[in-house]
């Protein structure tokens, strides 16, 4: 296979108490917390009324999206995306099912439309102005790394650069038995072809194994959520840490390569 690389021009990140990629990257090494930090984002993309509206995981998505954008100087609307999720939003979907066993009538068109596993992308382009293309991604818990390496063939194949965004929320309802999540996390990261931009080079390959625990400080502080799986690599780019496997599929593992560099931040 060939070899799939990328910059990391910027980053955007979004967990209970660490609101921005620059407080979580303070925690990683002080273990400080943000002294303020909002229950949840709000994402200035969208006109007030569509911010209340719009669910957690399309608020956490939209706000670490345009923060790993600010931080690498792109124009939200010039760049493909891909939008990693494994649920998509569970309370709605939860709401869904009940409704349709019990009244389909009373289904609410506001909530239907935010039911679709795409509806961050569709928010994301809608407030960006973006014709670029929009990916939407679910893998289970190989999920963020299927979304790189989703990201990292577009590269290959000719785009300048891509913005890929991983976020999940609270799973809720029976579904929460079957697949649970817990909080709200996000985080995104732009991605170049250029050797040449400011920030970390990173080398991705596929092998065979089972992937270790993850023991970093962001690992441990997200765990219950369904995103968690991606955090090991942000716990690398805090601590510069060369290697890190992540889980791509059943018995298959992501190993990344990391070249240091620094890393723009939101």
């Amino acid at each position: 296979m060939t070899q799939l690389a990328a910059t990391i021009e910027g980053i955007g990140f979004w967990s209970r108490d660490l609101p921005s990629w620059e407080a979580a990257r303070a925690f990683v090494a002080s273990g400080a917390l943000a002294d303020v930090a909002p229950a949840r984002p709000s994402p200035q993309l969208l006109a007030p009324n569509e911010r209340r509206r719009a669910p957690d995981t399309v608020a956490v998505a939209l706000e670490v999206a345009l923060a790993a954008c600010q931080a690498a100087g792109r124009d939200p609307a010039t760049l493909p995306s891909v939008f990693a999720s494994m649920h998509g939003e569970l309370p709605i979907t939860d709401y869904m099912c009940a409704t349709l066993a019990a009244q389909p009538q009373a289904i609410s068109p506001t909530r239907f439309h935010n039911s679709v596993h795409n509806a961050a992308a569709g928010y994301w382009t809608i407030g960006t102005g973006a014709m670029q293309p929009a990916t939407a991604i679910s893998a289970f818990d190989a999920t963020f790394a299927q979304g790189l390496v989703e990201a990292l063939v577009q590269l290959s194949a000719g785009s300048e650069a891509v913005l890929l965004v991983g976020y999940d929320g609270a799973s809720a309802g029976p579904l929460a038995a079957v697949s649970r999540s817990e909080g709200l996390l996000g985080a995104a990261l732009v991605l170049s072809r250029s050797a040449s931009a400011a920030g970390p080079r990173l080398r991705v390959e596929f092998d065979d194994g089972e992937v270790e625990p993850a023991s970093g400080v962001l690992a441990r502080q997200a765990a219950g959520n369904a995103m968690a799986p991606m955090l090991p690599l942000f716990d690398a780019f805090a601590t510069d840490r060369p290697l890190v496997v992540l889980k791509a599929g059943p018995r298959r593992r992501l190993r990344i390569t990391i070249d240091s560099g620094v890393v723009a931040h939101d």
